[in-house]
């Protein structure tokens, strides 16, 4: 199904399919199945049989399924699987706004709507871009592990911004943000590549979370305690301020 177009008028071949390991998964897999048969040749059952089990959590873990992206010249697509935990006005940050010496301006100044998506271990964890466009900063900055679902953690973890750049000169930002679990951030793009909405960007191991910083005078689509899906879930539309009210059931 990978590069074929579908539509909402039933264009397309759609069916269900094992999704893939990622290449940065398999080694962790590799390793821990040579230990579980090390451990099943030595008769050490009682390593043997969650190593093996272990296998399957990594596997599980990295997996990248494929995802329908929708398109639209003002559609903002989720970055990352997970849930919807804060929804606030802010100032994006600082590495964003100033000027970085390549030319290209970052974020204007000025209060803008930011969504958090918190994943967990058992979210997919390949981030994607929301949208298409041109990765005009990559900037990587350590810090701590706190709880990746508390506000600070926005601050004070260990984290990555990356600023993508449409044709027409909007942008678009967002961040990877370490948790308690998550020791690495993963980038895929450096600055200069070109994307498209959806397009995989980078991963964090173990669960963490995703901020995505709106531009101005655009307002959510998603609810808060909403689940989001990474390339497909529609974040918001720009230029679009609706209110949309929701129940939990």
């Amino acid at each position: 199904m990978s590069g074929e177009i579908l539509d909402n008028r039933g264009r397309g071949q759609a069916g269900w399919s094992w999704p893939s390991v990622h290449p940065e998964g398999r080694k962790f897999a590799l390793i821990a199945a040579a230990a579980s048969a090390v451990c099943a040749y030595m008769a050490w059952e009682t390593l043997a049989w969650p190593l093996g089990a272990l296998v399957f959590g990594i596997a599980a873990f990295f997996r990248d399924p494929q995802r329908v992206t929708p398109r639209g010249d003002n559609l903002i697509v989720a970055p990352a699987d997970g849930l919807v935990t804060l929804i606030q006005k802010v100032d994006p940050p600082r590495e964003l706004m100033m000027d970085d010496g390549s030319g290209v301006p970052g974020l204007a100044s000025g209060p803008v709507t930011r969504i958090s998506i918190f994943m967990s271990v058992f979210d997919v964890h390949i981030n994607r871009a929301p949208i298409g466009g041109t990765v005009r900063r990559v900037v990587y900055i350590p810090g701590r592990f706190v709880n990746a679902d508390l506000d600070k953690a926005s601050e004070e973890n260990e984290r990555q911004h990356i600023l993508i750049e449409r044709g027409d000169g909007l942008k678009i930002a967002f961040t990877q943000i370490a948790g308690l679990v998550a020791r690495r951030i993963v980038p895929f793009v450096k600055p200069g590549d070109m994307v498209a909405a959806g397009q995989r960007v980078g991963l964090i191991r173990f669960g963490s979370r995703v901020d995505v910083y709106l531009p101005a005078g655009t307002e959510s689509r998603v609810l808060m305690g909403q689940k989001t899906i990474a390339g497909e879930t529609v974040l918001a539309e720009v230029g679009q301020q609706p209110l949309i009210e929701g129940v939990a059931q």
